[in-house]
């Protein structure tokens, strides 16, 4: 990032949103946040509160960072089960995202999501899945009716390497390029699906997936933030002119387990000096360095207000009912498409 692009103002609902580069301050600002608040998520686990365990983003803090700060509010995520990172930089409240975790009626989802299925229609984040590739063809639905609004927004399917082979992804990479929507495909590469290492699971390559469809690709350093924004600008750019998909993969690593059961099965599938080398390359250390020294105390005591505050709030939140179970399976208020004739109230559908 150059001197002046350092200096410019982000909006507060994204770079992306005025064109402007993010400044190296608010990138650091967004991942010491997701850092502090996966580090709290951590110690929430140990302590039972958040009893369903996580799948920690630590470590691939620059990917999540660099995709909100490309991103504007009103854009729509669809995220994976390693997505508070994602929900954070995409403009989640952190109290609320915690307290879904923690399974409290006033998480972002009413607690009915937890830390593997939240959503915050708030911020655009239409869901997340943990069924792996299964949010791309959502995404790929988001931005064909998009596109038939008459809308500038974008969609976004965020998955990890271990969807790359999954025939959903595929099919939604071929309905994508034949409609051109305006849908940014995303692939957090941390080398593993679960304890699969990558080289063991993809044949050819992860990019080559996107590109046999006529889909530009490219594979970018997700360690670093400046580079991983660079790119979904320039992706989201061109999804909204109309030029259809984008594919990037990020490289980037997860310095926990797969899951915080880990903790306890202590799974031995990664090599000791691996995770120390990555650990080397902390995305969060690179961005703090382009920040004054002054600046990151002010910086990182704000943070900490904001985490000590969310934790109050998340443990505040009431668990939710059990005569309530059935409560928000079903929407309401449902428009039809121009040309649909809506079905009357009471009547039965044909069998």
């Amino acid at each position: 990032m150059t001197a002046k692009a350092s200096q410019q103002t982000a909006s507060p609902d994204g770079a992306g949103q005025n064109g402007e580069a993010p400044r190296s301050e608010d990138l650091y600002r967004m991942m010491r946040l997701i850092r502090r608040f996966e580090e709290r998520a951590l110690d929430l686990v140990k302590s039972g509160e958040i009893i369903s365990g996580i799948h920690s983003c630590v470590g691939q803090e620059g990917v999540a960072a660099g995709t909100g700060a490309a991103l504007r509010r009103d854009d729509i995520m669809l995220a994976n089960h390693r997505a508070h990172g994602q929900m954070l930089a995409k403009g989640s409240e952190p109290g609320r995202l915690l307290a879904e975790l923690a399974g409290r009626t006033n998480g972002v989802a009413r607690g009915r999501g937890g830390s593997f299925h939240p959503s915050d229609f708030t911020v655009g984040v239409f869901g997340s899945s943990g069924s792996v590739g299964h949010g791309a063809p959502l995404a790929t639905g988001a931005a064909w009716a998009l596109a038939r609004a008459g809308s500038d927004r974008v969609a976004v399917s965020v998955f990890g390497d271990g969807a790359v082979n999954q025939g959903a992804l595929l099919e939604s990479f071929n309905l994508a390029a034949l409609w051109r929507v305006p849908v940014v495909f995303i692939c957090e590469n941390n080398l593993y699906a679960t304890t699969l290492p990558v080289g063991a699971a993809v044949a050819g390559s992860i990019t080559g997936r996107a590109e046999a469809f006529g889909i530009p690709a490219e594979s970018v350093d997700g360690m670093d933030p400046e580079p991983v924004y660079a790119a979904v600008a320039r992706a989201v750019a061109r999804a909204r002119a109309g030029q259809g998909p984008t594919f990037l993969e990020f490289r980037t690593y997860r310095f926990h387990g797969h899951h915080t059961f880990e903790i306890t099965t202590r799974l031995h599938y990664r090599d000791p000096a691996e995770v120390a080398a990555w650990q080397a390359r902390d995305p969060l250390a690179l961005q703090a360095g382009r920040v004054a020294q002054a600046r990151r105390d002010e910086i990182d005591a704000g943070v900490e207000a904001t985490m000590d505050s969310a934790v109050r709030f998340a443990l505040a939140g009431q668990k939710p009912d059990p005569a309530d179970a059935r409560e928000y399976l079903y929407a309401s208020g449902l428009r039809t498409r121009p040309g649909v004739a809506a079905r009357p109230a009471g009547k039965a559908v044909a069998r």
